[in-house]
């Protein structure tokens, strides 16, 4: 089991905001390298998208708030390993 922020800190993050859910990223408790992929996604989907319609960046902040949370849940390391261990035992390798 990997240990991330989240194991030690607050169990419910704010993310209201574009800065707090940067603040969250930044401070680890997304995945490896989410920060920086959040920045340039966001950058991205603000060039691309017209001024009236930002669904894109809506988008964007909801995956990444629920990739924050998955971190977050206790259970999700468990679930990982366990639906690898199916995979594996489906396709019938050890590793």
């Amino acid at each position: 089991m990997t240990t991330h922020p989240a194991d030690s800190g607050p169990s419910h993050l704010p993310l209201r905001t574009i800065g707090e859910l940067r603040a969250a990223l930044t401070m680890g408790y997304g995945f490896p390298g989410d920060a920086d992929d959040f920045e340039a996604d966001l950058a991205r989907e603000i060039n691309h998208s017209d001024p009236a319609d930002l669904t894109g960046v809506v988008r964007l902040v909801e995956e990444f708030r629920g990739r924050i949370s998955a971190r977050q849940d206790p259970e999700f390391d468990t679930a990982v390993d366990s639906a690898v261990a199916e995979i594996r035992a489906a396709r019938g390798t050890d590793c």
